[in-house]
Protein backbone atom coordinates (compact mmCIF):
# COMPACT_ATOMS: atom_id res chain seq x y z
CA UNK A 1 0.00 0.00 0.00
CA UNK A 2 1.25 3.66 -0.93
CA UNK A 3 1.81 6.04 1.37
CA UNK A 4 -0.83 8.31 0.39
CA UNK A 5 -3.22 5.06 0.57
CA UNK A 6 -2.82 5.05 4.51
CA UNK A 7 -3.35 8.59 4.87
CA UNK A 8 -6.88 8.18 2.69
CA UNK A 9 -7.47 5.50 5.35
CA UNK A 10 -7.03 7.07 8.21
CA UNK A 11 -8.66 10.20 7.04
CA UNK A 12 -11.90 7.69 6.92
CA UNK A 13 -11.68 5.89 10.02
CA UNK A 14 -11.20 9.75 11.74
CA UNK A 15 -14.00 10.76 9.96
CA UNK A 16 -15.67 7.33 11.32
CA UNK A 17 -14.67 7.83 14.80
CA UNK A 18 -15.42 11.35 15.06
CA UNK A 19 -19.17 10.92 13.93
CA UNK A 20 -19.54 8.35 16.76
CA UNK A 21 -17.73 5.32 15.28
CA UNK A 22 -16.05 2.82 17.81
CA UNK A 23 -12.74 3.61 16.87
CA UNK A 24 -11.16 0.23 16.02
CA UNK A 25 -10.54 0.67 12.76
CA UNK A 26 -8.62 3.80 13.60
CA UNK A 27 -6.36 2.21 16.44
CA UNK A 28 -5.77 -0.16 13.95
CA UNK A 29 -4.02 2.03 11.83
CA UNK A 30 -1.68 3.37 14.27
CA UNK A 31 1.86 2.56 16.04
CA UNK A 32 1.47 0.94 19.60
CA UNK A 33 4.45 3.89 19.64
CA UNK A 34 3.04 6.56 17.52
CA UNK A 35 3.22 10.04 18.63
CA UNK A 36 0.70 12.99 17.55
CA UNK A 37 1.98 16.54 17.91
CA UNK A 38 -0.47 19.58 18.35
CA UNK A 39 0.98 23.13 18.32
CA UNK A 40 -0.05 25.87 19.90
CA UNK A 41 -1.94 27.39 23.01
CA UNK A 42 -5.29 25.41 23.07
CA UNK A 43 -7.58 22.41 24.67
CA UNK A 44 -6.38 20.26 21.93
CA UNK A 45 -1.99 21.29 21.83
CA UNK A 46 0.17 19.07 23.00
CA UNK A 47 2.55 15.95 22.45
CA UNK A 48 1.13 12.40 22.83
CA UNK A 49 2.64 9.83 22.87
CA UNK A 50 1.39 5.96 22.46
CA UNK A 51 -1.64 4.69 21.39
CA UNK A 52 -4.05 5.32 24.46
CA UNK A 53 -2.90 8.43 25.02
CA UNK A 54 -3.16 9.61 21.05
CA UNK A 55 -6.77 7.83 21.54
CA UNK A 56 -7.68 9.77 24.32
CA UNK A 57 -6.82 12.90 22.64
CA UNK A 58 -8.50 11.48 20.01
CA UNK A 59 -12.16 11.23 22.00
CA UNK A 60 -11.12 14.53 23.64
CA UNK A 61 -11.83 16.23 20.14
CA UNK A 62 -14.63 14.34 19.68
CA UNK A 63 -16.25 15.55 22.73
CA UNK A 64 -15.29 19.32 22.63
CA UNK A 65 -16.70 19.20 19.24
CA UNK A 66 -19.77 17.13 19.77
CA UNK A 67 -19.42 15.22 17.44
CA UNK A 68 -19.82 17.55 14.87
CA UNK A 69 -16.10 17.62 13.30
CA UNK A 70 -15.68 16.92 10.15
CA UNK A 71 -12.55 16.67 7.56
CA UNK A 72 -12.30 16.81 4.20
CA UNK A 73 -8.82 16.06 2.37
CA UNK A 74 -7.87 18.34 -0.08
CA UNK A 75 -4.57 17.56 -1.20
CA UNK A 76 -1.73 14.48 -0.63
CA UNK A 77 1.57 15.19 -1.47
CA UNK A 78 3.74 11.65 -0.93
CA UNK A 79 7.36 11.15 -2.61
CA UNK A 80 9.17 7.92 -2.51
CA UNK A 81 9.94 8.15 1.40
CA UNK A 82 7.65 7.85 4.51
CA UNK A 83 6.31 10.90 4.95
CA UNK A 84 3.09 12.14 3.66
CA UNK A 85 1.72 15.70 3.93
CA UNK A 86 -1.91 16.58 3.63
CA UNK A 87 -3.56 19.63 3.16
CA UNK A 88 -6.94 19.31 5.24
CA UNK A 89 -10.23 21.44 5.81
CA UNK A 90 -11.70 20.56 9.02
CA UNK A 91 -15.17 21.84 10.40
CA UNK A 92 -17.20 21.63 13.66
CA UNK A 93 -19.12 23.54 15.38
CA UNK A 94 -17.85 24.41 19.07
CA UNK A 95 -19.82 26.73 22.15
CA UNK A 96 -22.78 26.58 19.35
CA UNK A 97 -20.87 28.02 16.19
CA UNK A 98 -20.17 26.48 13.27
CA UNK A 99 -15.80 26.68 12.74
CA UNK A 100 -13.83 25.99 10.05
CA UNK A 101 -9.86 25.52 9.60
CA UNK A 102 -7.34 24.46 7.50
CA UNK A 103 -3.81 22.14 8.43
CA UNK A 104 -1.55 20.31 6.94
CA UNK A 105 -0.77 17.17 8.47
CA UNK A 106 2.69 15.71 8.21
CA UNK A 107 2.88 12.44 8.70
CA UNK A 108 5.45 9.61 8.52
CA UNK A 109 4.12 5.64 8.22
CA UNK A 110 6.29 2.93 9.68
CA UNK A 111 5.56 -0.91 8.68
CA UNK A 112 1.94 0.25 7.13
CA UNK A 113 0.89 2.01 9.84
CA UNK A 114 1.28 5.56 11.37
CA UNK A 115 3.58 6.29 13.43
CA UNK A 116 3.73 10.28 13.97
CA UNK A 117 1.35 13.38 12.89
CA UNK A 118 2.86 16.66 13.41
CA UNK A 119 -0.54 18.93 12.88
CA UNK A 120 0.57 22.36 10.97
CA UNK A 121 -2.69 25.09 11.63
CA UNK A 122 -2.14 27.10 8.39
CA UNK A 123 -3.69 30.37 10.73
CA UNK A 124 -2.31 29.25 13.78
CA UNK A 125 -3.76 32.19 15.68
CA UNK A 126 -7.03 31.01 14.38
CA UNK A 127 -6.79 27.54 15.64
CA UNK A 128 -6.12 28.47 18.98
CA UNK A 129 -9.30 30.25 19.22
CA UNK A 130 -11.53 27.72 17.64
CA UNK A 131 -9.83 25.02 19.96
CA UNK A 132 -9.69 27.48 23.12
Amino acid sequence: MAARDHIESLHLAQRDFYAGGSGERLRELLTDDIVWTIPGRNAIAGRYEGIEQVMAYFERRRELASRSFQMQTREILAGEGNHVAALTDGRATLGGVERRWSTVGLYRVRDGRIAACWLLPLDAEEFDRIWA
